[in-house]
């Protein structure tokens, strides 16, 4: 195979094209692969940035070769101070073993138990939600999945994390824009400098530190003769589970662990339910059919696991939702140790590599109409026909999102039970994309809430008509 050349895009002799990428990082990614094709050369403030936008060249970054291609200790290091050494974060041999104890809790059979938390604590949050209500369903989202994920993961009730979501929700926040600062930033300053932001990273993380540290203190305090009893939830798989040497998590790995999926477990989701409604509030012709199938499936009566197989249109809109606006909008930025072959074309060492679902997802060869919303698009036959990774919401290889089936599970389920009640419209004229460390609505989304009353299926009782 001859060796192809990089095309690359060219800046100012110092920035690079900073400026360019920093207007709008996913869009940028997005045109490089349109114009340039699987592979572009940019650089900025001295650095060299190969975006990759190939299926099959992404294959070799996280599957064939992923051990070759390590991620960037930069990346490692940013996202570590906001959530810790845990599954996101750590790699190698160690990653593994954190990885083996945890997969257990997400098992689909397990995940499957969840699906009521899911369903009754979203009708407790929207017990409250009434007709021309003005509601930013960003933050309602966000608390929502918040108090899943607690629940379900770490058995933690929605009246205690009530109290918490506020400084937990502004903690996250705070850490989301330092970690994109950080990002952005030519230099790294060292954590110990006593600037603003250090401060405001220190007290962020003292913050999310607190709330976790509470959910394990809480359940070592259940403790009978010192032993934590299995409550069948991921914290006390955690905190029960040995390592081969029979030794048990250390208490620092036990916090990273629980705030990092404590974070990325409802992060992740709130973004995807945003969008949900954003894209919804645009499309009435897409909500009459949506509502069509809950009506048929469901008429009043709450969702469960069961329905889900018949809810295809309620998953083929979370699909496509995912799509052009996937949260994990980019992923962590892959490294080359020393010099290498990607395919046809030649790496240097120390070369940065990026890989951005946002901008596969966005490619016409293979979405076609690739700006429309059309959940439609989702059939078998389409999926089967997809590249493996031309459609990588959750990413990709050994290091796939562990929480992948629990979020899909979550948004289709979260999705149908609001959907039953209410319908949304915009509020404002502009929403803006907010690309940090997941991609969020930019300033929240501020909608205006329409209730509804479900029309009875076919299959449910309806009282007889007594005789005059």
């Amino acid at each position: 195979m001859s060796e192809k050349t990089i095309p690359e895009i060219r800046g100012s002799r110092f920035a690079g094209v900073a400026s360019q990428f920093s207007e709008s990082e996913p869009e940028f990614l997005r045109q490089t692969a349109l114009a340039n094709g699987p592979i572009t050369l940019f650089r900025m403030f001295g650095l060299s940035f190969y975006h990759v936008a190939d299926p099959e060249l992404i294959r070799e970054i996280l599957v064939t070769r992923q051990k070759e291609f390590p991620k960037a200790k930069r990346d490692v290091e940013i996202l570590g101070s906001f959530i810790g050494n845990g599954l996101v974060t750590s790699g190698g041999e160690f990653h593994a073993k954190q990885r083996k104890l945890a997969q257990p809790a997400f098992h689909a059979r397990r995940i499957g138990g969840y699906a009521s938390t899911m369903v009754d604590y979203t009708s407790a949050v929207m017990a409250d939600w009434h007709d021309g209500q003005p509601l930013d369903i960003s933050q309602a989202m966000y608390e929502l999945t918040m108090y899943i994920v607690a629940k379900t993961l770490f058995d933690a009730d929605m009246s205690q994390m009530q109290a918490e979501a506020e400084g937990v929700g502004q903690a996250i926040h705070h850490l989301q824009a330092i970690s994109n600062a950080d990002f952005k930033s030519p230099i790294q300053w060292p954590h110990w400098l006593p600037t603003k932001r250090n401060r405001l990273r220190r007290q962020a993380r003292n913050t999310l530190n607190s709330t976790v540290g509470t959910i394990i203190n809480n359940r070592r305090a259940q403790a009978v003769d010192g032993q934590v009893a299995d409550t069948g939830d991921l914290l006390s798989m955690l905190m029960l589970s040995q390592y081969d040497d029979g030794s048990f998590m250390g208490d620092q790995q036990l916090l990273d662990e629980v705030l990092t999926l404590f974070v990325a477990g409802h992060e992740t989701t709130s973004n995807a339910l945003s969008w949900t409604w954003y894209l919804l509030s645009q499309h009435p012709d897409v909500v009459d059919k949506l509502q069509a199938e809950l009506d048929g499936v469901l008429g009043s009566r709450q969702a469960t696991l069961a329905d889900l197989p018949q809810l295809t249109y309620t998953g083929q809109i979370i699909k496509e939702v995912l799509r052009l606006y996937p949260p994990a909008w980019i992923l962590n930025t892959r490294t080359t140790p020393v010099a290498t072959n990607l395919g046809p074309y030649q790496l240097p060492a120390d070369a940065n590599i990026f890989i951005s679902p946002y901008a596969m997802h966005h490619l016409p060869q293979y979405f076609p109409e690739p700006d429309a919303f059309r959940p439609e698009r989702w059939t078998a036959e389409f999926e089967q026909s997809l590249p493996r990774y031309a459609y990588m919401p959750f990413g990709g290889g050994p290091r796939v999102c562990i929480g992948n089936s629990f979020a899909q599970m979550e948004a289709q389920l979260v999705l149908a039970t609001i959907g039953q009640r209410f319908t949304t419209s915009l509020a404002t004229e502009e929403v803006k994309l907010n690309p940090q460390v997941t991609l969020s609505p930019k300033d929240g989304l501020p909608v205006i809430l329409h209730a509804r009353q479900p029309v009875p299926a076919p299959t449910e009782a309806v009282p007889a008509l007594q005789p005059a």
